[in-house]
């Protein structure tokens, strides 16, 4: 297709898009506009592509929100490989690719180790995903196995059946000795180093590992966050970048000490607590397209609008 054409389609479904979201002209001719009621996990996640040409803007919430002019993080470069392709979720705003491309070649040269796999980052236009995360939505985010990348290229099999080592001894609730190593730690050191970063979300266990071991320079351990989970992989999410307004930024990380006295002997309270009985409470009512931000439910209209066009056109 000439590219004028694949233009004039883009900005005919941008437009249909648009006038459907025009709800004040709908309300103030007497008829409100229908909202969206699929639900907004599937309906995201059944885009395959971005919608085309769009400046790249991370919208919303890391946990509510999509992202516009996503680019694809290929499958292979220098220093990295993408783990479980089948699933689609190697999307994200350009810096996140950006970063990940810098810290693959500087982990390579500057730590002389062989090089990461990349997890899971985001949809084709962001937006809920069907399982496994909460975030990952605004492409922003992106999580990295502790594994490091072999030196051969996996297979699509390997890709998709290889698992992810568990680094936390789960009865001690200490670094694994015989999965934690000196790699892991300097590779957390190097994504924590850029200022693009906002914060690295790693398992309680593994946050003490480095707090015992980090030395006298410890500024970089603020961005380093224990949570829930987080044994097999870490997950590393970056700052709102210029060009995304309506990017809703988390509170920056404090500003002062390292995160490694009572924060973290809170989590291992957490940790070995009892579990108290789950309560027995009603299912959680779905997140719908129209509870999505405005501009994510356009974005997802004019992407669906660009997806019947040109699959009309490939029929004639």
């Amino acid at each position: 297709m000439a590219a004028s054409v694949k233009y004039r389609l883009l900005a005919l479904a941008v437009l249909v898009a648009c006038l459907g979201m025009a709800s004040t002209r709908s309300i103030a001719q007497g008829a409100a506009p229908a909202a969206d009621t699929r639900e907004a996990k599937k309906a995201f996640g059944a885009i395959k592509q971005p919608s085309g040409e769009q400046p790249p803007r991370a919208i919303g919430q890391y946990d509510h929100g999509c992202v516009a002019g996503a680019v694809k993080f290929p499958a292979n470069g220098p220093g990295w490989q993408v783990m479980r392709l089948s699933r689609n979720r190697v999307w994200g705003h350009p810096v996140l690719l950006a970063y990940l491309g810098k810290l693959a070649g500087d982990y390579q040269r500057l730590d002389r180790e062989p090089g990461i796999l990349v997890g899971d980052m985001g949809q084709p236009i962001g937006g809920p995903l069907l399982g496994g995360h909460a975030s990952h939505q605004i492409g922003l985010d992106a999580d990295l196995w502790y594994l490091p990348m072999p030196s051969r290229e996996l297979s699509i099999e390997d890709r998709e059946n290889a698992s992810a080592p568990n680094v936390v001894n789960a009865a001690t609730l200490t670094a694994d000795k015989a999965q934690w190593k000196l790699a892991q730690a300097k590779l957390l050191r190097r994504a924590a180093s850029y200022p693009e970063v906002a914060r690295i979300f790693v398992h309680p266990a593994v946050k003490k590992a480095l707090c015992d071991t980090a030395g006298t320079n410890r500024t970089w351990l603020r961005k380093i966050r224990p949570w829930f989970k987080h044994d097999d992989h870490f997950h590393i999410r970056l700052n709102c970048p210029e060009g995304s307004a309506s990017c809703a930024a988390q509170a920056p990380v404090p500003a002062d000490g390292d995160g490694c006295g009572k924060e973290l002997d809170d989590w291992f309270q957490k940790l070995r607590a009892k579990p108290k009985p789950a309560p027995q409470l009603p299912p959680a009512k779905p997140m719908l397209v129209s509870d999505m931000p405005a501009e994510c439910q356009a974005l997802l209209a004019a992407t669906e609008q660009a997806e019947r066009i040109k699959a009309a056109a490939s029929d004639r």
